[in-house]
């Protein structure tokens, strides 16, 4: 089970839980609550403290600030993240953990919400990055119909996972006439993808990667939607291109990208090649690939052989490999973070798949 600090005895409430509540942002002010009793459960610990806002009259518990908040097996969701980024797919992970498919789909939703907003918490201690390399990641929603790209941006220097974002496709390459014809037909019916997706999203991403930077370097491959959004950047900025032709070896300017895109595959069972495990919905997609993010810049090592330590401690945040229940340690509040466009559509579940006939979003009500 987690190690969660709301737990310890001398653990006080830090705001109040309450988005609606002038209290409710850290650091507000003299905040007015009261012990408000308590209430058991069958979970250890059994004995929970309530309080209650005296501002907005909303009784809480320590459990509110908990990431198993609301969540009857809390003992799962560190097990379902450690056997995410381990290239195991949902039913795989339902099977081992003795649990329904539908309850780890639900956890990794939670998850990767929860690594969304800890690596926006991580990425407020940083400097400005002056050295990225940003590449876009292949894969398909629901069918070979519906490509998409994840674009990222990575630190040159550390191997840190800066940002990601998405861009839907057309499905191209070599088709049969019957391919073409069904691709006309869904294309009729759900609309044709944005021409100029990635340069759109080429274009956030360059904005959350140099945030603050004066001067900076950015390595691409040749992909001719990359060129105008780093023009429209406000800083200076070098780019240099490197044909996607050249060998991926450690001499490569890719390198640290041409990494990534190999050890996503390896580690994602959704984004293997011709798998059964494909992602269904891109917001599923988003979501384990945050929780990827947040493994492979704080728990995984940056190298096995050459390097020891994670990009998070390369880069000062922290001083040993963290852990799952380092990263659920306790519960982030979105109203407490500004949320780049692209994340706020992957925190409230609005990057839909078009074919999909219901795309529900998240809406929160007690739980997060």
């Amino acid at each position: 089970m987690s190690k969660d600090v709301t737990h310890r005895p001398t653990w006080r409430p830090p705001h109040c839980p309450n988005p609606a509540c002038d209290h409710h942002q850290p650091g507000s002010g003299s905040w007015p609550y009261r012990k408000h009793g308590f209430f058991r459960r069958r979970t250890s610990p059994q004995q929970i403290q309530r309080y209650l806002c005296l501002a907005c009259r909303r009784s809480f518990s320590n459990q509110t600030f908990s990431t198993t908040y609301w969540h009857r097996r809390p003992t799962l969701l560190a097990e379902v993240m450690t056997h995410t980024v381990g290239g195991m797919a949902n039913r795989q992970i339902a099977r081992t953990l003795g649990c329904a498919p539908s309850t780890v789909d639900a956890q990794l939703g939670h998850l990767g919400r929860h690594c969304l907003l800890f690596h926006r918490h991580l990425m407020q201690q940083l400097p400005p990055f002056v050295d990225i390399v940003i590449d876009g990641f292949s894969s398909f929603e629901f069918s070979q119909y519906y490509p998409f790209e994840h674009l990222h941006a990575v630190d040159r220097n550390t191997s840190w996972i800066i940002h990601h974002t998405d861009a839907p496709l057309r499905r191209r390459g070599r088709m049969t006439a019957a391919q073409q014809r069904r691709r006309t037909q869904l294309e009729a019916r759900h609309g044709r993808p944005d021409g100029r997706a990635i340069e759109h999203a080429a274009d956030e991403l360059l904005q959350v990667g140099l945030a603050g930077a004066v001067r900076a370097i950015v390595r691409s491959d040749e992909h001719r939607d990359y060129v105008r959004p780093v023009r429209r950047q406000p800083c200076e900025i070098e780019h240099r291109r490197t044909s996607s032709r050249r060998k991926r070896d450690r001499s490569n300017e890719l390198f640290e990208v041409n990494a990534l895109d190999v050890f996503l595959r390896h580690s994602s069972a959704n984004h293997r090649r011709e798998t059964i495990a494909f992602s269904r919905r891109r917001a599923d997609s988003a979501y384990r690939l945050s929780v990827f993010t947040v493994w492979r810049n704080c728990i995984k090592r940056r190298w096995e052989k050459r390097c020891r330590q994670t990009p998070a401690m390369l880069l000062g945040l922290a001083h040993r490999a963290l852990t799952a229940d380092d990263v659920l340690n306790r519960r982030l509040f979105p109203e407490h973070y500004e949320l780049p466009a692209s994340w706020r559509r992957y925190y409230w579940r609005q990057a839909w798949t078009p074919v999909v006939g219901v795309n529900r979003e998240h809406r929160r009500k007690y739980a997060f």
